[in-house]
């Protein structure tokens, strides 16, 4: 076992003082990612008396904290039990929960998966259902999930067309003036533009605008440029909560739609969406009716596993490493190398 804990000590002083242990709780925790967006992942029904009364979203903060012994994370996964079935909850960096996280849901089937003993099941996030299944690896030794992601053309989350409208290939006059974004809803808001080659310093100011834009989206919005080749599409995100991403599953997911409705790939085929974390596959899919869904199919892939301390407040203290799952971190590192760069 490696304890790693002095770095935590200093934390939790900031924070106002170690606490007793009579005041903590002992929680255990995976450290996973999926296309190499990575989180802090807590089985919630095994750890709910735990976790009873903790404070998520600052606990999120905490954990996520590159200061933190557990490497930093970009959001805190909570596997759960509710009414509906079992369910995702996904906190940002900045303690915000997200509806929906692509790449987060991943991680938490196989945990469910696990748990279940089932390769087909359903997890709810935000109060929606996506339909889970087990994929065909997308690379050796790497542990691989679908979901299915209902895809809507319009919601309360964007304040710039009507609830009856479509928003494909068009202008957001206040975010930016040349750009033209396709708005989906994939139980969290998405704008996306295809670029002929994505500019990160634009892709953050477009995100850092946003803030300011409150009429415009109301609930905040994750902003994306993405390229279309032969190869597939490019993702690059600055992803509500937590600004640029490595990785972001929805956006690629939005993205793939967004190409399909322009019509720059077609409906019904699979695609390879690569971003800087790695690539995906996203099968973009249009039913009779006009209904959007797209399969989302990539890595769940777990890096180490340890426990934490906490208190109500989501302090954390005294974090160990217990497990490292070095042949699969290996195996993402040699899938990642041979994914195809943009040229």
């Amino acid at each position: 076992m490696e304890n790693v804990t002095e770095q935590n000590r200093n934390n939790d002083a900031a924070q106002g003082g170690p606490k007793t242990a009579s005041q903590c709780r002992t929680v255990r925790y995976v450290r996973c990612h999926g296309s190499s967006n990575r989180f802090v992942m807590v089985d919630g029904v095994a750890e709910a008396d735990a976790l009873a009364g903790v404070d998520l979203g600052r606990l999120s903060r905490r954990v996520c904290d590159s200061r933190c012994a557990t490497g930093g994370a970009d959001g805190l996964l909570v596997f759960a039990a509710g009414e509906g079935g079992y369910a995702m909850r996904m906190f940002n960096p900045d303690g915000s929960q997200a509806e929906m996280c692509g790449n987060g849901i991943r991680c938490v089937a196989r945990l469910a998966a696990d748990l279940l003993h089932a390769g087909e099941f359903t997890l709810f996030s935000g109060g929606r259902p996506y339909r889970i299944t087990r994929g065909e690896p997308i690379g050796e030794g790497l542990a691989t999930f679908g979901v299915e992601i209902g895809v809507a053309t319009s919601g309360p989350d964007f304040g710039f067309f009507g609830p009856d409208e479509t928003f494909v290939g068009k202008v957001i006059a206040p975010l930016d003036g040349e750009l033209r974004f396709t708005a989906l809803n994939l139980g969290n808001p998405h704008v996306t533009a295809c670029v002929e080659r994505i500019d990160m310093e634009l892709l953050r100011r477009l995100g850092e605008r946003v803030k300011q834009l409150p009429g415009v989206f109301p609930h905040g919005v994750n902003v994306s440029l993405y390229e279309c080749g032969p190869d597939g599409l490019f993702v690059a995100t600055y992803e509500r909560g937590a600004g640029i991403t490595s990785s972001c599953g929805t956006a690629m997911t939005a993205s793939a739609t967004a190409a399909a409705l322009l019509g720059l790939i077609p409906f019904g085929a699979e695609v390879d969406v690569r971003n800087s974390g790695g690539m995906v596959r996203c099968l973009p899919q249009r039913a009779a009716d006009g209904a959007l869904g797209t399969r989302l199919t990539g890595n769940a892939t777990y890096e180490f596993a340890g426990r934490f301390l906490t208190d109500a407040a989501g302090a954390v203290s005294e974090v160990t490493v217990d497990e490292r799952f070095d042949a699969e971190t290996q195996a993402y590192g040699r899938f990642a190398a041979n994914v195809k760069k943009r040229d």
